[in-house]
């Protein structure tokens, strides 16, 4: 059974005080992992952890910033005092201030590529040597559609970084290999969380109509599809990706849409 398997892990989220991260954490807590939930602010990542300790579920906020390695270190080190080692590291944290090339300053482009894709690198290095020990180490990376498959006006930067996290992914499973660790990747669609609540109603509704489903994704399902890559069952799946988007990126054209 996939709860099985994942029941009394030790998951690290990144970013998991709100958003997908913090839908992932809860996904991974209510099948009875031990999480660490990771953001900067330590209050917000407290009442994350907070809501799911209410629940019954085993979780603890930390407060790192995944720019810095020192910071991923203590992340690391504080999963395994808490809850024994490290069994998986959801890699989420992320950022996306949207701007167009022509408005957007050399520094907010390394603040996005500090944040989504060094992030990434550093998180992952941190947790290496105690995922090592696991034995059935997992590591799921939360890309996006954006970037590796499409493209949209103002995150030019945020689809550059999500899909250097591709090229990161598919060498890091290739060394990775050898401990009996997986690296692989859910790449979300247009997810109701608040960032897209923030953009309004109308935007809302028009991303909806984009998609086959006719209905946004929700956080939990990003947090089952990261589910089902760090269970035993998906052992033998590494260097992959799942899209999780309602069908999304298939229509060729508004047309295709308006035929169904």
């Amino acid at each position: 059974m996939l709860a099985a398997s994942i029941k009394g892990k030790s998951v690290i989220v990144t970013g998991a005080s709100k958003g997908v991260g913090k839908g992932i954490a809860r996904v991974f807590a209510k099948h009875g992992a031990q999480v660490l939930v990771v953001g900067r602010d330590l209050k917000a990542a407290e009442a994350a952890a907070k809501e799911l300790t209410d629940m019954g579920h085993t979780a603890s906020g930390f407060s790192a910033d995944v720019t810095k390695l020192p910071e991923m270190e203590k992340m690391a080190k504080a999963a395994v005092d808490r809850y024994g080692g490290v069994d998986v590291l959801c890699a989420n944290a992320g950022m996306f201030p949207q701007v167009k090339i022509e408005e957007m300053s050399p520094e907010t482009w390394d603040d996005v590529m500090a944040t989504n894709l060094k992030g990434t690198f550093l998180s992952v290095k941190a947790c290496v040597p105690y995922l090592k020990k696991s034995g059935e180490g997992r590591i799921v990376i939360t890309s996006s559609i954006t970037g590796p498959v499409t493209g949209f006006p103002g995150w030019t930067h945020y689809g550059a970084t999500k899909a250097g996290q591709l090229g990161f992914m598919r060498t890091a499973c290739m060394e990775l290999a050898k401990y009996g660790i997986t690296v692989n990747a859910v790449l979300p669609g247009n997810v109701m969380t608040e960032g897209l609540i923030e953009l309004g109603e109308a935007y809302m509704k028009g991303m909806a109509a984009a998609v086959p489903m006719g209905k946004l994704g929700t956080v939990d399902d990003i947090g089952h599809a990261a589910l089902f890559l760090a269970s035993r069952e998906a052992g033998y799946i590494t260097g992959q990706t799942i899209i999780v988007d309602g069908g999304q990126i298939l229509p060729e054209s508004q047309d295709a849409m308006a035929q169904m």
